[in-house]
């Protein structure tokens, strides 16, 4: 599938972002994290492609296991919209979710083994 440009934003409205990514292939990880966000993610794509609008300052940062991969959240409704990947940290996923105008339920979803890669039991 081919990228195209997308608004999206965390459920409360304070983080709003634009980003140019497909659709397909999305995933789900099954490491310990992902299990519990129940998030579904967009195709890896290069930093550039996303683009903070407002809310920076609403972001809050997750780390756990190697702290290579940078999940944000929202501080104010949780939510959240993207992160910054650990196989290759140059490389970023949004959440399906939070794109405007975007049905994640209707997608296909394929499955990342990520708790292959945890250092730590159950991560």
């Amino acid at each position: 599938m081919e990228a195209s440009r997308h608004t999206g934003s965390c459920h409360c409205g304070a983080v709003r972002f634009e980003v140019r990514t497909a659709l397909a292939p999305a995933a789900r990880c099954n490491c310990s994290l992902c299990r519990r966000k129940g998030a579904l993610m967009s195709p890896p794509l290069d930093a550039a492609d996303l683009i903070i609008v407002a809310g920076e300052d609403a972001l809050t940062l997750y780390q756990f296991n190697t702290r290579v991969a940078k999940h944000y959240f929202c501080k104010h409704c949780g939510i959240y919209p993207f992160h910054q990947t650990r196989l290759d940290p140059k490389r970023w996923r949004v959440n399906l979710g939070c794109l405007d105008g975007v049905d994640a339920n209707a997608l296909e979803a394929g499955l990342n083994n990520g708790a292959s890669l945890s250092v730590v039991e159950d991560a």
